[in-house]
């Protein structure tokens, strides 16, 4: 099978999403290929910090004036995605006064609004800081959902005529004449894979040019075509609580170094981070040690997380890019800046752009960067408006916001739908049939459900990251099911089972390491549950095949 395109993107982080939504916009053809859900990459495995620029003041100011700037740019055209929290960088008495000073001053040099407040003070803001903490240096930092975000972008590349397909892996290149002019692409079988290729096929997908925005893994994509892109993929770990301890984004004021931040995150805070590089952004250890250091030296800042409940830990890996003429034996010495690579200027190789390095923060600006490079090799003159033009949920979501009463949502359910669907709330959420909530940890409904549905198929961890339905405190112990029931009737049985067992271990793949005090004891109900009610542990005594009794005489199973 083969089709053709204008531009092929390969990679459905933010950086890809992105590329996608600037070139639809000014007026190209676009198709975007991932090979798992969307942000199935480093950019579903994040903290949710949006910079301020502020961890960059005094390392690497080019990233930090970079984050600023985005980070008020994504304030306007993402404001559902985005919470306004602010972000304190706190001193401790271990740490040096001069780097406090320096952090104050390369905050201003790089027009990062920041102000000193007192140990009390940040306490009064703070209340579980550490009686310790002397004083800190307050930023506009926030906290984003790329979930949410890149979902956005990808619809409104989608609404604009862009074709983006999940589950779709790149298998090779296409390369003639010393030009890259496609690749190939298996589509995956699955639940809800969204494909205009049959599952389980290849495809040869032509295109006038392609560009690599696959993260950690365009190393991989470029060895295609015979390529060496320098990549140094850092693994690092990210630890979520049960409950949000802190309401600001909470940075330790020190060199860099291991767990050193707290980020808010809707319902639950997210601890972070580690920093070791790794040899393949697929393959790699997740080890108990990693989470044990994370816990044990936040707990210096805010001492309440003790004794507080883990839900689950991840691991993510950064796509950090090192140029030929630089070496650094520590993957925490390179830049967070990101780096176009034109394969015709560098390697004799046409049709193929990298864009590696950078950061979560600086996507908008990353994607421009490469919109331009691309328009201008096909003479396009269109300007980026993605900067100007808001993304779909965000467009008159303030107004929403402001007339909340208007709709009736004046509970935290309506609050927190509002926030998720932003502008679309009114539309998805106004309906004649039965709402109720669907996943009570994160107040989803099944009207919120049935719109990802739509969207996504029967993939239940699509829908998952569309509305955050399972990532609460139960991780889908009381909602997994019910998720899977909504699959219906417009999916069989099988299909249904299918979905619920790919979300159950998704779900489940993350509480191996957070496995002590209440969360254990939440596992085990959660297996009891699922257990007994459904028989997922394939128990014979309850499939009706080795022990059979007459229910309308009283019967049992015991003989009683």
């Amino acid at each position: 099978m083969a089709s053709s395109t204008s531009v092929v993107v390969i990679g459905g982080g933010s950086t890809g999403t992105g590329i996608a939504r600037d070139l639809t916009m000014r007026g190209l053809d676009v198709t975007l290929v991932e090979r798992g859900t969307l942000t199935d990459g480093t950019t579903g495995r994040m903290h949710g910090l949006l910079h301020s620029g502020g961890r960059y003041a005094v390392s690497d100011q080019k990233s930090a004036r970079e984050c600023i700037e985005e980070n008020r740019v994504l304030r306007d055209i993402a404001s559902h995605c985005v919470e306004e929290t602010g972000g304190l960088f706190a001193k401790l008495p271990d740490d040096g006064e001069d780097y406090f000073e320096e952090k104050l001053q390369g905050c201003r040099d790089c027009d990062i609004p920041a102000e000193v407040l007192s140990g009390d003070e940040a306490r009064k803001l703070e209340p579980f800081l550490s009686e310790d903490v002397e004083k800190a240096i307050y930023v506009p930092d926030g906290a984003v959902d790329p979930f949410r975000l890149c979902v956005a972008n990808a619809a409104d590349a989608q609404e604009r005529g862009a074709r983006i397909e999940t589950h779709a892996e790149v298998t090779d290149l296409l390369v003639e004449d010393d030009e890259v002019v496609g690749v190939e692409v298996r589509h995956e079988s699955g639940p809800g894979t969204h494909t205009h290729g049959t599952s389980g096929t290849t495809e040869e997908l032509r295109a006038d040019y392609v560009v690599n925005a696959a993260g950690a893994w365009t190393g991989e994509i470029g060895a295609m075509a015979g390529l060496d892109v320098e990549v140094r993929p850092s693994k690092g770990v990210m630890t979520i609580m049960n409950v949000r301890q802190v309401d600001t984004v909470v940075n330790r004021c020190r060199p860099k170094g291991d767990a050193d931040i707290v980020v808010p995150h809707e319902t639950t805070a997210i601890l972070g981070t580690t920093d070791e590089e790794v040899s393949d952004p697929d393959d790699y250890p997740e080890e108990q040690w990693e989470v044990d250091l994370v816990i044990d030296e936040l707990a210096k800042l805010l001492p309440i997380l003790r004794e507080a409940r883990t839900i689950r830990s991840f691991w993510g890996v950064r796509p950090l890019y090192e140029p030929p003429d630089v070496a650094s034996e520590d993957p925490t010495d390179i830049t967070r800046d990101f780096f176009l690579l034109d394969h015709a200027e560098r390697d004799g190789l046409d049709g193929l752009t990298t864009i590696v390095g950078g950061k979560f923060t600086t996507y908008r600006m990353m994607a421009e960067t490469v919109a331009d490079h691309v328009c201008e090799k096909f003479g396009v003159r269109a300007s980026c408006a993605t900067a100007d033009v808001p993304l779909p949920g965000s467009d008159d979501f303030d107004v929403l916001r402001d007339y909340m009463d208007e709709f009736g949502l004046r509970s935290p359910i309506g609050r927190r739908s509002v926030q998720r669907l932003g502008s679309r709330a009114d539309e998805v959420l106004t309906t004649d049939e039965p709402n109720p909530v669907v996943c009570e940890c994160e107040a989803v409904t099944r009207a919120e459900l049935r719109d990802a549905i739509d969207d996504s198929g029967s993939d239940l961890n699509a829908v998952r990251l569309r509305t955050r339905a399972s990532m609460g405190n139960c991780q889908g112990g009381f909602c997994c099911h019910r998720m899977a029931n909504e699959l219906a009737p417009d999916y069989d049985e099988p299909v249904a089972r299918e979905a619920l067992d790919d979300l159950y271990q998704e779900r489940w793949k993350g509480q191996r390491h957070a496995l002590w005090g209440q969360q254990l004891s939440q596992a085990m109900l959660n297996h009891a549950l699922h257990a007994t009610t459904m028989n997922r542990d394939g128990d014979p005594a309850r499939t009706g095949e080795a022990v059979a009794f007459d229910a309308f005489d009283g019967g049992s199973p015991d003989g009683d």
